[in-house]
């Protein structure tokens, strides 16, 4: 099944939903939208639970026919535990980054081999608690062997390695040239790395690699298959070793812009099986596991930013001002991401019935900006919208992944609450807004 297949139905025709652009849908009838914003105090951030499963579902059902096959779900993404629990309740694992990160999916009762825990400069307090949650350390450099043994005591059982392919492979856009990323062990490194581990007496072995971020290629995602199947038959045939699984890493991305079009997850399942039979399974590794570590493409469609306008203003341009700010969302400011943008008009804006259009050409041409004291806060520039008023609902679409996240307070802001939608249309707080009491509880004041 496609990922494509899993977007969320699109409104019942409606007095409103007959005026909203249908270029992406909404979780739920523009007129619950608009009720939501009216009920809970805006910005806030909304994902649509039931989607989020069936995306979900449909991804494990894209890869049934591997061997072990498991999406840990890249915590960073959203880390959020409501979310992680939903994914969890899916089949899903945890890929992990961090102490917190950990935590947060020990709570959750995640624990062992359904943890990978993926790091880069690591303390070593959070090696050791890696391996006493039983998770699968995946060593980021040759000298983590040494690292790893010094803060658990031993090296674990299994032993995983992140791989760099160097000048083997191109990166794409958001992750770089991987001869200059600073994650994984090198080529001339990998076998040494293995062999080490060997000699100190680990008896498993993973490999893992993560070149790509946000791709829409399917190519790529099958080539990297290829990639790490080879190394598997490499280590076989070089040091008898028999990797239990290959995790391909995330990187696959979503479709953002209106003519992006999303990945075909079962192109790239065909693409990477037929990769398995012409390599792997001649070099006698039948049952290698196949993992993911995705994000993005499991929540991102299916998380909206629902913000009000505060004011409209003219001046050499006309800016939408938003009560939210970059500290919400920091994807366009930071990458120059595009967001799609509903607009709903809102109880006090004078909305027409051309606030918003059906029709292809918008009625104004806006910059749509939050309050921080920086002039790239911007969620949209030079963007074509409906007539725009005070009051009007704006819904920033494709927000489920590295959207709250990535959050923070400069210039004092307080990040925003976090609701999940459930079938029935009504929304459970998952994370309350902060306030200035949370802001402030770390300052000494009287030193």
């Amino acid at each position: 099944m496609s990922h494509q297949d899993t977007s969320p139905t699109r409104p019942d025709a409606g007095s409103l939903a007959s005026r909203v652009h249908p270029a992406k849908p909404l979780p739920t009838s523009p007129e619950r939208m608009l009720e939501l914003a009216a009920e809970l105090p805006t910005p806030f951030h909304l994902y649509d639970e039931a989607a989020i499963r069936a995306n979900a579902r449909a991804f494990t059902e894209a890869f049934a026919w591997a061997p072990g096959f498991t999406n840990h779900f890249a915590v960073k993404a959203t880390p959020t535990p409501a979310i992680v629990r939903v994914l969890s309740e899916e089949g899903f694992g945890a890929d992990c980054s961090s102490l917190p990160e950990l935590e947060l999916c020990d709570r959750l009762g995640i624990r062992g081999e359904r943890i990978m825990f993926t790091s880069n400069d690591t303390p070593a307090e959070e090696f050791a608690r890696a391996v006493e949650l039983g998770a699968v350390v995946n060593l980021d450099d040759i000298t983590h062997l040494d690292a790893l043994e010094q803060a658990a005591g031993r090296l674990p059982e299994l032993v995983c390695f992140r791989y760099n392919p160097g000048a083997e492979r191109t990166g794409n856009a958001i992750i770089g040239d991987p001869v200059q990323a600073k994650y994984g062990v090198t080529s001339d490194q990998l076998i040494d790395a293995y062999r080490q581990a060997q000699r100190r007496g680990a008896t498993r072995f993973a490999l893992h690699t993560m070149v790509a971020s946000n791709e829409l290629d399917g190519d790529y995602i099958v080539q990297t298959a290829r990639m790490l199947f080879t190394l598997a038959a490499r280590l076989k045939d070089e040091l008898d070793i028999a990797p239990e699984f290959a995790n391909l890493g995330g990187g696959i991305g979503i479709p953002y812009g209106l003519d992006d079009r999303p990945m075909d997850l079962q192109q790239v399942s065909d693409g990477i099986r037929a990769a398995y039979d012409e390599i792997v399974v001649p070099a006698g590794l039948d049952g290698l596991g196949i993992r993911f570590e995705c994000g993005r493409v499991i929540t991102g469609p299916y998380g909206y930013l629902v913000s009000r306008v505060r004011q409209v203003t003219q001046k050499y341009k006309s800016y939408v001002g938003l009560d939210a700010s970059m500290h919400n969302l920091m994807r366009p400011a930071m990458y120059g991401s595009y967001h799609h943008i509903t607009v709903l008009p809102g109880p006090d804006g004078d909305s027409g019935s051309d606030a918003v259009s059906v029709t292809p050409g918008a009625t104004h041409t806006y910059d749509v900006t939050g309050s921080l004291c920086e002039n790239n806060d911007k969620f949209a520039i030079d963007r074509e919208l409906p007539q725009v008023h005070a009051g009007d609902v704006v819904v920033l679409h494709d927000a489920g992944a590295h959207g709250h996240s990535m959050g923070f307070n400069y210039n004092g802001k307080l990040r925003s609450a976090e609701y999940l939608l459930g079938e029935d249309g009504q929304a459970r707080q998952i994370r309350r807004a902060e306030t200035m009491a949370d802001l402030f509880a770390t300052v000494d004041w009287d030193a």
